[in-house]
């Protein structure tokens, strides 16, 4: 009986000693290609005391939704990813609160495509078509310069482009199209691709692994929309060391779409202080630094200073395609529809 008090005192002793803190979790809301160092990250829960937890939502078009959707209870504290394809649309739906961020001072005014802040820049690409500059060396074929050279005889059949409707890259080549053609000239010129024996992917993947020739899978087509930042991953993960990248890109005025990717944090977020601690993070010299590597994209911040791959490998275009991002808001859903009855019907 004696030994039965005890422990029931003990335990009660146990019950009444202060406990361990937990961690302050925050989480944050991205798109399945989302990827940072974990070294970076546990650099930021040390210094904050908190746990991030990244919560993968799908493509970018759908982590957005998923937002829209959860709105009045959300899932997060900050989202990550919505691009200027899909910006107006989160804005309008109010999902963000702003913050003025002290490093938005250093962004160049190119990237700040949201005045109120409540989307913050993070990160930059451009959507170009990628070459395998082998097959047009050993066919002696010149590279198209631009898109009036794909509607040339020569190069029927030698492009492949992914469904803007299922594909982020697709859906940005689209609207460069819009951006160059105008939207009185896109769909003839669409017209025109498919009469030269366009091909059509669902998704980046089966794109630039299945059917581009410069990639593993050895496919057909020499040509393939992706980014510019492609010949440099080429470089990084080759299985043995190149001294060149095997493809380039097709650099014409416009036939890029320059995508910014912005990171905002959710209303009714219960961790407002911490939310705007991790967007200073982002916009951190640490954090920029490391995005190349980790997601090929460039950084908002121009002072990170860039991997020597990037800058040997890595291309930009001097005159990428843009739209107004309430213009996109308003006719995505219907160029996209034109565009599948045009191509693919």
């Amino acid at each position: 009986m004696k030994k039965i008090i005890l422990l029931l005192f003990i335990l009660a002793l146990a019950a009444c000693a202060p406990q361990a803190e937990q961690p302050t979790t925050l989480t944050v809301m991205t798109h399945d290609s989302f990827a940072i160092s974990e070294e970076v990250v546990v650099a930021f829960e040390e210094a904050q005391g908190v746990k991030v937890v990244f919560l993968a939502s799908g493509d970018a078009g759908s982590a957005l939704n998923k937002a829209v959707l959860t709105k009045d209870a959300p899932l997060a504290d900050l989202l990550f990813g919505v691009d200027n394809t899909f910006l107006s649309r989160a804005l309008e739906a109010e999902i963000f609160e702003p913050y003025d961020a002290p490093a938005l001072a250093e962004i160049p005014a190119e990237f700040k495509l949201d005045a109120s802040n409540n989307a913050l820049p993070v990160d930059f690409g451009d959507v170009c078509i990628n070459y395998d500059k082998s097959y047009f060396a050993e066919k002696g074929l010149a590279v198209p310069a631009n898109f009036e050279d794909l509607l040339a005889p020569e190069y029927n059949g030698l492009l492949v482009v992914e469904n803007p409707a299922t594909s982020s890259p697709g859906l940005a080549f689209l609207m460069a199209t819009i951006a160059h053609f105008g939207e009185d000239g896109y769909l003839s010129y669409w017209l025109g691709l498919r009469d030269n024996g366009v091909v059509v992917a669902d998704g980046w993947e089966t794109a630039y692994y299945t059917n581009f020739s410069a990639s593993s899978g050895r496919g057909p087509q020499p040509m393939v929309v992706s980014y510019g930042s492609s010949p440099a991953a080429e470089v990084i993960f080759a299985e043995t060391a190149l001294d060149d990248a095997p493809t380039a890109s097709i650099l014409g005025p416009e036939t890029c779409f320059r995508q910014i990717e912005f990171v905002g944090i959710l209303t009714g977020t219960e961790n407002r202080a911490l939310a705007e601690a991790f967007i200073d993070f982002m916009l951190s010299t640490e954090f920029q630094e490391d995005l190349p590597m980790q997601m090929f994209v460039y950084p908002a911040l121009p002072s990170a200073q860039l991997p020597d791959e990037f800058v040997a490998y890595a291309e930009q275009p001097e005159n990428p395609a843009s739209l107004d991002p309430a213009l996109i808001a308003e006719k995505r859903e219907q160029w996209i529809s034109d565009w599948t009855k045009t191509v693919l019907k």
